[in-house]
């Protein structure tokens, strides 16, 4: 059984704990001398086989035409806000000096050149979109190669120029492009910092122990420093995206305080039962071990199961993540009863904190979660329907989700990425910050280029169309075209799609050409589509999937597939907050939004796996609870109370340790880190409070018995329990002193 095997590990790390301790430190120096030695940085291929904009990418490659490499792009005005480059000599000769010395930079394969055209003519500086029709605003486009050999130093190095040059010529300069995008450093290191102290103060008012606060957070350290260097390992040998290290160590930090939450509390438990601390630690990890393995478990294959999306970017995403979550459950059962080992029988203790509040280790349940859980299974009809209706409601704003990829206009004033978004808007148009690159392989069809440019120029969404690029060798043309909206729009994406299923087919007719649409704007609209087609069929399997393990575990039919609604009804409410809060504007300042964006297109499918294994993880730890009541009294209204008020403060604990931990990427400055926070920090404050404490008492009270109901043909069928939550090696391993530790 699980639980012998858990006793085993936990009772021997606490034995020899400066073995383990040691042994985990060497491995975290070998993860760290591998990711300096053989790691690479994260690398965002935003594709998927078979879509139209990866069928471009495909003949844009084949033309080498040079834009499947890295762009950037330096976007300048006059300091004097009435100059325009077309009448002032200075101000032009300086755009040419800037232009000159971005093209000497290191892997610069070559710009723009505003200054030149405006010499040959104001006229063709301002159809080659180089100078703004005004005169105020120019653009320098940079041509880097593939993202394979570049590195933080070429950002680094254009940072600098600007820099450099913002000091010595007469110009405004801001920056932007996909180079910033690729190079610039995760904003999550200031955000895990205060994730940690915000940990850590929930951990001291828990325990009133700086020892055992300090515990579960040097385990957690222990355990991200591990996973986030073999994650950067692995981006050696494969793009891994750029939301992967900072979701990484969001999930990582949260979940891995959260587990050494709940062994340290039944740790506790048992040192005050008289146990020593070697014993305490190896059945603490044997009992409160079991749901972490399993909550962690269906975190991991929650997210591996997002594979069936077929979207490369998102299963390598994920396997990254789900390193760190097994990291973090391997120090769970290893590192932590180590630390317990060494801490000896201190832990027992509960300062002077909690000593005055009466809330020891070995106190009983809090009188006041007594309370609640008997009123509440006094009135369970009413607390069923208003907390349903209330998550109904809060779930409703998810008919209006639109999914896309916040861009540069999201980032805060603060940044040059922003401000070069905005120049840009201002001077050509908001379409020209999302190009959209059509690809066409003419198959020796001499007139299909100018019909199909002639087509796609009289569309109502085509702002401008940039001259053809024919590529001798292969015929393959590529025609950079800039829609009338921003690439965050709605229309943008109506515009692809006309652009495929209508104007181009009606210009290339029956014959053997082609023609695709790429770029940015539509790669995201593909993979928005693609994972919205494929989001039913996740969530129906790792709804099938929770439910069967459910089933196994606890021997009913009803409490999994309460367990399954509940669950589904605080990741909607989480959803709904998120499209009320990103798309409509609802107390966006108070996280910092500037400006009302869509829901990035894959982390509805991200924030529905982490979360479901998340909730079973609270689900699995208070249904044990109850179901050991339950077995022990055969009473259901006692089980629901004891077992729900003895795990209360606990899962109280441990979420607003989550909760804290996700709200402090919730203030990052990019979108996505803030989508992730927010989104994850609502649904477990939602399912530790609404649905824990109040939905799950009341369902369980109406259902009475029959929450244990199994038909008997299905018992026999099921193999036993497979984290020993049938009631046998769970009894069998609590102290032999009077009555049950509270968990």
């Amino acid at each position: 059984m699980l639980s012998k095997s858990l006793l085993r590990l936990g009772t021997g790390a606490a034995r020899h704990p400066w073995r383990v301790i040691a042994a985990w430190l060497a491995a975290a120096a070998l993860a760290v001398l591998a990711a300096v030695a053989f790691g690479g940085r994260s690398a965002d291929a935003m594709t998927a086989p078979g879509l139209d904009s990866q069928r471009a990418a495909e003949l844009i490659e084949r033309a080498g035409t040079g834009q499947e490499g890295m762009t950037a792009q330096v976007v300048v005005t006059p300091l004097d806000g009435t100059a325009t480059f077309f009448a002032d000599d200075g101000a032009r000769a300086a755009l040419s000096r800037l232009q000159a010395e971005v093209e000497r930079l290191p892997h610069v394969l070559g710009t723009g050149d505003p200054a030149g055209a405006l010499g040959a003519g104001g006229e063709q500086a301002v159809r080659g979109g180089l100078v703004s029709a005004d005169g105020r605003i120019a653009v320098v486009r940079v041509q880097y190669p593939d993202q394979s050999r570049l590195s933080a130093e070429d950002l680094d190095a254009l940072v600098g120029l600007g820099d450099r040059l913002r000091a010595e010529l007469p110009l405004r300069i801001e920056m932007g492009g996909s180079l910033f995008y690729a190079f610039s450093d995760p904003d999550g290191g200031v955000s895990e910092l205060i994730g940690l102290l915000a940990a850590a103060a929930v951990l001291f008012l828990a325990f009133g122990s700086l020892v055992a606060a300090a515990l579960p957070i040097g385990m957690a350290v222990f355990g991200l420093t591990v996973g986030v260097a073999t994650m950067t390992v692995l981006a050696g040998f494969t793009d891994v995206p750029s939301f992967a290290p900072v979701l990484g160590s969001m999930v990582g930090l949260g979940v891995g305080i959260d587990y050494a939450l709940f062994v340290l509390a039944r740790h506790r438990e048992y040192l005050a039962h008289g146990l020593d601390p070697h014993e305490a630690a190896g059945r603490a990890v044997a009992t409160a071990g079991r749901p972490v393995v399993f909550a962690g478990g269906t975190v991991v294959v929650s997210i591996l199961g997002m594979a069936v999306a077929n979207v490369p970017f998102m299963t390598v995403g994920g396997v990254a993540v789900s390193i760190v979550v097994l990291t973090m459950v391997l120090a769970s059962v290893t590192l932590l009863p180590a630390f317990l080992g060494a801490a000896g029988p201190r832990l027992g203790r509960a300062g002077r904190f909690l000593r005055r509040r009466g809330a020891g280790p070995d106190a009983v349940p809090a009188a006041g979660w007594r309370r609640w859980i008997g009123h509440v299974g006094r009135h369970p009809v009413p607390y069923a329907v208003g907390s349903a209706v209330l998550l109904l409601t809060a779930t409703l704003p998810v008919l209006g989700l639109r999914v896309g990829l916040p861009d540069d206009g999201s980032l805060p004033q603060s940044r040059t990425e922003r401000r070069a978004y905005d120049l840009v808007a201002e001077g050509f148009g908001p379409g020209t910050n999302g190009p959209v690159v059509i690809a066409a392989d003419p198959a020796g069809d001499p007139g299909v280029l100018d019909r199909l440019v002639g087509a796609v120029a009289a569309d109502p969404g085509i702002a401008s169309v940039a001259p053809a690029h024919v590529d001798r060798a292969t015929g393959i043309a590529t025609v950079v075209v800039f829609p009338t909206t921003g690439p965050q729009e709605k229309a943008t994406a109506g515009t692809i799609a006309r652009l495929r299923a209508d104007v181009l087919p009606a210009a290339i007719g029956q014959g053997p050409a082609r023609a695709h649409v790429g770029g940015a704007a539509a790669s995201l609209s593909d993979v928005g589509r693609r994972t919205s087609e494929r989001l039913p069929v996740f969530v129906a399997a790792v709804l099938g999937m929770s439910f069967l393990l459910l089933m196994l575990v606890f021997r009913s039919v009803l409490v999994p597939l309460k367990a399954v609604l509940l669950n589904l009804l605080s990741i909607g409410a989480a959803y709904g907050v998120m499209v009320a809060v990103f798309q409509w504007g609802w107390g966006g300042a108070l996280i910092g939004l500037e400006a009302t964006v869509p829901i990035v297109s894959f982390i509805p499918m991200f924030l529905f796996a982490i979360l479901f294994g998340l909730s079973m993880d609270y689900e699995v730890f208070l249904l044990s609870r109850v179901r050991e009541e339950y077995q022990r009294t055969g009473d259901n209204g006692t089980a629901i109370i004891e077992g729900v008020s003895r795990t209360a403060r606990i899962i109280t604990s441990a979420a607003l340790i989550m909760v804290a931990v996700f709200l402090s990427f919730a203030v990052a400055d990019d979108p996505s880190s803030k989508m992730f926070g927010l989104g994850l920090a609502t649904a477990v404050f939602i399912d530790a409070t609404v649905v824990r404490m109040v939905l799950v008492p009341a369902t369980m009270t109406l259902l009475g018995r029959a929450n244990w109901w199994l038909p008997k043909w299905l018992d026999r069928t099921l193999p036993r329990g497979p984290v020993g939550t049938d009631g046998t090696v769970g009894t069998a391993l609590e102290p032999a002193s009077s009555g049950t530790p509270s968990g």
